[in-house]
């Protein structure tokens, strides 16, 4: 791919966009693994997004996208092929009345904070969830009772032709950690939100009891991907794991959170390799104990 990487990188001084190669996945990534991508690009516009998928199409070069990196589990071998990165240079937040017009990559964390200071509420539960707007839209993300589906008017995208579109929210066929864009190649550039007007200091009192339960109950002082696993129907992860004796189990640097077993951290010295094993053991385990298959709810990276 050297030779690839290469052109890829010429091709993105064309359209004046930052480009790295041979980046660390490590550095962009909650779980702090991950080995290099071949070409991790930085787009700052729409039109740039556009015009790197239509490349990419063209020479047949595999592509993936990444907002902050906060449900990703990357391979030690890294990526291969491109990564286009929406973070800072693609984010941004415009505010219409009630409405918000987020960039995919601005943090779901200033979304939240920036709609309290406009005494606007609705976004509180996202305060805490280390994601992108482009992510949480993506899976659909929530937490305590509320959900991006709740809010979501519409998504602009630019599909795996290269082609810019949009699909208003009741085209986003939006579910339990999923939407119409779950398992495709189209990244959300986009979105628009609609939230209501509210006390601020109601709002800020829900954003500081939900930041306290968080720390409280998650392990954040540990690299991690959050929930490991989404919830099965009729149950609850974590409480499987738990009664499963699965609590502390660890392979290598990877362990089963002793805070909380829904999540799988990184004890400091974890290898990608270390985490698929004991998520592997989680599932096996849960199954032959309880009959519940359990469903990851992290996205895997270059680890097929």
């Amino acid at each position: 791919m050297k030779d690839t990487a290469l052109l890829v990188r010429d091709f993105c001084g064309s359209i004046n966009c930052h480009v790295k190669i041979d980046e660390p996945m490590s550095l962009h990534s909650t779980f702090k693994v991950g080995g290099p991508a071949d070409v991790f690009i930085s787009p700052s516009e729409e039109n740039q997004v556009s015009a790197l998928i239509s490349y990419f199409k063209d020479h047949e070069i595999p592509y993936c996208i990444l907002g902050k990196g906060s449900n990703i589990l990357v391979c030690d071998a890294g990526i291969r092929g491109a990564v286009i990165h929406l973070g800072h240079r693609f984010s941004g937040i415009s505010q219409y009345g009630e409405v918000m017009e987020c960039r995919a990559g601005t943090p779901l964390a200033q979304l939240s904070y920036t709609a309290y200071q406009a005494a606007l509420t609705g976004i509180e539960f996202a305060w805490g969830i280390p994601g992108s707007v482009g992510g949480a839209a993506y899976m659909n993300a929530g937490a305590y009772g509320g959900e991006m589906k709740d809010i979501l008017i519409s998504c602009r995208h630019v599909d795996h032709n290269g082609e810019m579109g949009e699909f208003a929210g009741s085209e986003l066929a939006l579910g339990y950690r999923k939407s119409i864009y779950s398992g495709s190649d189209s990244c959300i550039t986009s979105v628009k939100i609609q939230l209501k007007p509210g006390n601020k200091e109601i709002i800020k009192e829900r954003m500081d009891e939900l930041f306290q339960r968080r720390k409280t109950k998650q392990p954040l002082e540990y690299p991690s991907a959050g929930s490991t696993f989404k919830r099965p129907e009729g149950y609850f992860a974590a409480a499987l794991i738990e009664q499963c004796g699965l609590k502390g189990k660890s392979v290598g640097g990877a362990m089963v959170s002793i805070k909380h077993s829904g999540f799988v951290i990184n004890t400091g010295t974890a290898t990608c390799n270390d985490i698929l094993r004991l998520i592997e053991i989680i599932k096996e385990e849960v199954l032959r104990q309880t009959g519940v298959t359990l469903e990851c709810e992290i996205r895997f990276f270059g680890c097929d």
